[in-house]
Order: C-alpha cells, then structure tokens, then sequence
C-alpha cells in the first residue's frame, strides 16, 4: 500500500450516505450473449423501455444497439431448462442471494433449488455500483421480480402458440407450463429448445403482489448454507492456482509515513523471493507464506513520519479543523431556534462524542491476482467488484475490458470493503513475479490499514415546555456524517447541519453509515427532555411523533417488553429508543442491571420491533436484525480505536473489544410485516437504536446521562 495521507480516502461516507438508484451497463449484443450463455430464452431488466420480444434465427442478428446499455440484470432460461440468474451484487454473509433467489423462482413458479445466481463477477454480471446502503431489496429484487414475472409470460405464449390454446387458460408451476383441461404440459426447457429469444422490459413489470406469495415470504433456507457450515465454501484466503506465489507488504510504522531509504538486499537474496520497490510501496512474492514474512522482516526501511494527533486530542481536532474541511452543510432549516428556545420552560444542551471503531470482519482482506497476457483477473473479497475492476484499471493503466474482478461469497464487510487495496497489491506482485499472487492481510494489517467508522462530535440544543412539547432543535455533527440526521419529531424550530473535517485517520462508511451517532445523540436528548418535564419516555416520543409506522414500532416493541406494565428491578434500568433510516423503522427497547461497586454493566435483554415493508425472508429478517443489536452493543459499550502518533495502539482482538457470547443479552425480535408496502433493506436500520436504548436504560438504573460513544469501555466509571 502507498503511503497516502490517511484522510485520503475515495470512499466518504459523506459522499454516499444519499444511495441514488444504481446505475447499470452491460454492453452486450445478443449474438454475444448467446455465445456466453447458449441458446433458449434471455430476459433483460431496464430502468426504461417498452415490452418487446425479439426472435431470431441466429443467422441475421441485429446489430449491438439492439439491447439497452443501461440493464439491471440478465435472466436466463436455458434449453436444459436452467434457471440462471446474473446481477452484479455480492453476498456478504446478509443472506441476499437467498432473498434475490426468492424473488425469481416466486415469479417463474419454481422451486429455489432450480435458481441458480451468478453475482458479483465484473465478465458476466451487469454493472453495479455495489452492495450497500440497504438498497439491493429496495432495488435489485424488484428487477429481478420483473425479469421473472416477463419470463413467465413469453413461456405462456410460446405454450398457447404451440397448443393453439387461450393464455388464460395456462397454469405455470414446478418449471412447467401446464393446460389443466387437456392435462397437456410442458417443461419450459422443451418450450425454448432450439430457440434464441430475448425479452426486453421494463423495471416496472407487473409482478405477483405480496399478499399472494408462496417463496418469498417464506423462511427458505440459506441457499448454499451447507457448504459455509461444512466448510467446502472456498474463500479467497483458501484459493490456490498452480505455481502460486504469496504475497506479503511492508507497511509503514504510521499512518502518512514516507519512505526514506531501503536495503533489501537480504530479502532479494533468498530463494524464490521477489521484491517489488516502487516508491513507497514495498512488497514481496515467495513460495510460501512464511518465506514471505521472513523476507520483509528481514528489510531495512528508514521512514518520515509527520507529527499527527492522538485519540485524547480527537475531538478539540474535530471541532477545530472543522473549517479546513468543506464547512458547514444545512439539512434542515424551518423556525427560528432562537424563538423556539425562548418559548420553552426548559431549554438542554448536550455535547456527544463518538469514536472511531473498526469493522472487525470475520475475513480480513485478501486477494488472488493472475496476470495473462494482457488480462488481470483478481479474485477478492468487496462489495463493490466494479469499483475495484477501476481501481485496477487505472492503477495499471489498462482499459477496464482487460480487467476481471470475481467476488465469492465473502465473510462480511459491514460498509468497510468497498476498495481494493488487497486486489492492487496482490496484481503488483503478480506481475512482477510472473506468477499468480496470492496475499491476505493479518487481523492486525486489517485493523490498522482498512479504514474506520467516523469519529464526531454532535452539539445539541433543544427547548421544551412543561406539556411535553418540543419547541426548538438545533443540531450539529462534526464529520461522522449526516445519515438520519434529521429528526422524524414535529419541532417548529429546526436547525439540522453537517460540518465535514480533514479527519486525523482514513475513514468511511460503516453499517447504518452515522445514522447509528446521530440517533444515539437524538434519542439521549429525547430521553433527557422527557426526565426534564417528568413525562415518561415513551410518552413524550409519542406525543412529539406523526408518522404512523415509527408509532407503530414504538408502541410494538413497548408492548412485547412490557413498557407500561413492568417496573426495573433494584440496579436495572429501562431504555427506550428509535428511528428510521433507509426505509427501516425500528424501536428498541432495553433492560440494563449495573454493578455500582464494580461499575460493570449488562445488558440484560433487548427487544426490537422492525418494519421494513412487505417481509421476504422472515428468519432471515430476524437474523440481520438481531446481528445488528449485537454488534450495535460493541460500539455502544466499549469499542473504540485507540491511536498516536499515526499508529494503531489496539490492533488485535486481545486488546480491541467486541461482543461476546456473554455480552449477548435475551433478544426479542417483533417484525411487522407490512405487505401492503413495498420492501426495504434490513442491514442498517435495525443497528441505530440499541446504543441509545443502552444509554437511557444506565440513566434509568443510575441516574448517570452519558454523552460518549463507546460509554462504558471500561466499566461504569462513577
């Protein structure tokens, strides 16, 4: 890896906390397509278009404008009657190739084995900005309903032409399509043998509604769950090609370090060991792993490391470079706040803090890269393998179509794989050695190199009379970003900024992105005001609410906790917290016990109620949800990146903390399914409200508010 400033990054969060639709390009004539993908029906999804069915006798095809460019995803019916589906998102462990396998077979009425989906592979899939934002239910699933749903109907057609039949009077199930009153049928294999058709639609195709699901809907198991529990799920860390090299990198002491000088002359001199030099970054390619620490321990590097703060000065640096950045952004503004305070019987101030955390994923970064000829296929593990198909490209200079970029299912990412450091560094040494690469990072490489979740500073200033009614809020986040930022509470008096900042450290986006900073400090404040007026806390949200489905959470997850009927036992407390964020409504409520002697605190169960739309996958939806309140609880309690002078202080499991087996409370999930509202992503909203319900909940047994994120990294310190 270059030696880069670390705040700069090409992936802010600031930059994608507003997902716009993606955007899809796949240049493919249909001569080419079935040369890739052999004869039988193609279904092609676009944003726009007319319904259109094109025959062809494979003799006179158009020419390559005959397909849109812009496609979000190809479907395939082959002459075998296969099922394949191609969509240039990935898996990473949020179970979304199941969900998207739902989707198709609830349209072509077959069962999810006969799916099979082909994603995240830069030569075959449509392009796709990535895997983020909660946005492939939302998005992706809808494409694909339309890609099946036409599919459906051209196999009807095809079915009614061939029996000189009434459409109407054609069933499709289990992968045939069947004339009852005859008892004739027909397997759609049969149905496209020796043709080449391609349907054309548009992304809103009438589709099955989701009161009428029979797949979707339903808890279909993980499609390849078997191979990740038995282990037969290949990795990019457990690859191999023959004659595969290792790759290993030396590394900077710290972050914006500058190389010096080298001597690298004991590495070169070994056996099987090449050496990359250029400038600032130096690796190594060797038969072994252990050879390929060996040689870069054995290197002499001198580096120029420049003066940089420490975590005990983050944020007076937060506050005092906000101006270096790019100033304050408004998000909302209507009122006065100033009027809005003076009509208040009470007026609070709060300022909270949040530190930087790292994605801790189960797989840390890694990278196969195989040079032939002129073509580059790296295999990694990213959530966006066409942003790294560019990385690369331009990295080496070379177009894009000399580029491959092939995502297996991988073990996770939370926001924290969208670039591809792993995949440059491994193709450099690739090429180099004239052999294929392969390097993965070390859990320490993972926690120091990647980059972080933001640090912020959020200022808050809010009125309220004795009714319970809120009269004026102003709030400020310096640099953890804007998602959420809003607040979903009537106030007359608003005023909602971003500040950006030159960060000391290489950050970007993160599960829920800042939404879970900003509700964290929302929902404090919330609570706060309430206790000010001696209203209940559930109460005085309520009352200061209009939307009905951030209500309806409320009050489900109020009443499955037992809210208004149950009282904290001696040294237990009650939180209550919420909010939306990209079409997720959640409530979360908590019960805390505090040791006041040890100052230990736990987080002793935790119900949730979820809404996200019409369900598609309810075990699944619970999963995601209840990972979300587990990994919610390590920011929220003690996680925390500790640095200085440019360096990493807790760069390993032993020294950063994240939730363990006994930190993980009773967990209680109520979703909502609303199938009368199209879905929602699940993988960040759920996340937003555990930390401030843990907050409100330590209030309620202590008395003590805390303003910082993590609160307890150490214990209660009272």
């Amino acid at each position: 890896m270059d030696a880069q400033h670390p705040s700069e990054h090409p992936f802010e969060p600031e930059r994608y906390e507003r997902y716009a639709e993606p955007v899809y390009r796949f240049n493919v004539n249909r001569r080419q397509f079935f040369k890739l993908f052999g004869g039988g029906l193609a279904v092609v999804c676009v944003g726009t278009g007319a319904l259109a069915l094109q025959p062809s006798d494979g003799a006179n095809d158009p020419a390559p404008t005959a397909l849109p460019d812009d496609i979000g995803s190809w479907l395939h019916i082959g002459e075998d009657g296969t099922v394949t589906v191609y969509t240039g998102k990935v898996e990473v462990g949020q179970n979304i190739r199941t969900s998207l396998t739902q989707a198709v077979a609830e349209e072509l009425r077959v069962p999810v084995e006969a799916v099979q989906l082909v994603m995240g592979d830069t030569d075959l899939t449509p392009y796709d900005r990535g895997t983020f934002g909660s946005r492939t239910t939302p998005t992706m699933a809808p494409r694909l309903r339309s890609a099946a749903a036409a599919a459906r109907e051209v196999l009807i057609d095809l079915a009614a032409e061939t029996w000189q039949a009434d459409r109407g009077a054609l069933v499709v199930a289990a992968g045939k399509v069947t004339h009852p009153a005859t008892g004739r049928s027909v397997a759609f294999g049969a149905l496209t043998q020796g043709q080449k058709l391609v349907q054309t639609i548009a992304a809103d195709a009438p589709v099955t509604p989701a009161t009428q699901w029979k797949v979707a809907g339903t808890s279909v198991p993980k499609v390849g769950g078997r191979a990740f529990v038995t282990g037969e799920h290949r990795y990019v860390s457990d690859m191999k090609l023959p004659d595969m090299r290792y790759g290993k990198i030396l590394r900077p002491p710290a972050f914006g370090a500058t190389l010096r000088s080298l001597d690298a002359g004991r590495a070169g001199a070994m056996d099987g060991v090449t050496v990359v030099h250029d400038g600032s970054f130096v690796g190594v390619a060797a038969p072994d792993p252990q050879t390929a620490a060996r040689a870069v321990a054995a290197m002499r590097a001198e580096w120029d490391v420049p003066p940089q703060p420490s975590r005990a000065e983050l944020f007076d640096y937060l506050k005092e470079h906000a101006a270096a950045g790019r100033g304050g952004r408004d998000r909302h503004v209507t009122g006065d706040v100033e009027q809005g305070l003076a009509a208040a019987d009470e007026t609070l101030a709060h300022t909270y803090t949040i530190d930087f955390i790292a994605h801790a994923p189960l797989e840390p970064r890694a990278a196969l890269a195989q040079w032939a000829g002129d073509k580059l296929t790296v295999w990694t593990g990213t959530q966006r393998p066409f942003g790294v198909r560019s990385e690369l490209a331009e990295a080496f200079r070379i177009p894009e179509e000399r580029v491959r970029v092939i995502m297996p299912d991988t073990g996770s990412g939370y926001g924290g794989k969208h670039t591809g450091e792993a995949a440059v560094e491994a193709a450099r040494l690739a090429r180099a050695a004239g052999k294929p690469v392969k390097l993965v990072w070390t859990r320490e490489e993972e926690f120091t190199w990647a980059y972080f979740r933001p640090a912020g500073v959020i200022e808050v200033r809010s009125g309220v009379r004795r009714d319970g009614t809120v009269t004026a809020w102003a709030f400020h986040n310096y640099n953890s970003g804007g998602a959420a930022i809003e607040t979903p509470y009537v106030v007359p008096n608003q005023h909602i900024a971003f500040h950006a900042v030159q960060s000391p450290l290489r950050q970007g986006s993160y599960r829920g992105l800042a939404a879970p900073a900003n509700v964290f400090a929302r929902e404090s404040q919330m609570d706060a005001m309430a206790r000010l007026v001696s209203m209940d806390p559930l109460a005085f949200r309520l009352k200061n609410l209009r939307d009905a489905r951030l209500q309806a959470v409320f009050e489900a997850a109020a009443e499955a906790f037992g809210w208004r009927r149950a009282k904290p036992a001696p040294g237990h407390g009650f939180g209550i917290a919420g909010g939306v964020d990209k079409g997720g409504y959640v409530a979360t409520c908590a019960e805390v016990a505090v040791d006041r002697a040890s100052g230990h605190v736990q987080v002793v169960r935790v119900v949730a109620a979820f809404e996200c739309g019409a369900v598609v996958n309810p075990d699944h939806l619970k999963n995601q949800v209840e990972g979300s309140i587990i990994q919610g609880l390590g920011g929220a309690l003690f996680e925390s990146i500790d640095f200085a002078d440019g360096r990493v202080l807790n760069p390993r499991f032993s020294r950063y903390r994240v939730p363990r087996f006994s930190d993980t409370p009773l967990l209680d999930v109520i979703l909502l399914d609303r199938k009368d509202l199209p879905s929602a992503g699940a993988g960040e909203a759920p996340i937003i409200g555990i930390a401030p319900a843990v907050g409100n909940a330590i209030f309620d047994a202590t008395g003590i508010r805390l303003h910082t994120l993590p609160m307890a990294p150490h214990g209660l310190e009272t």
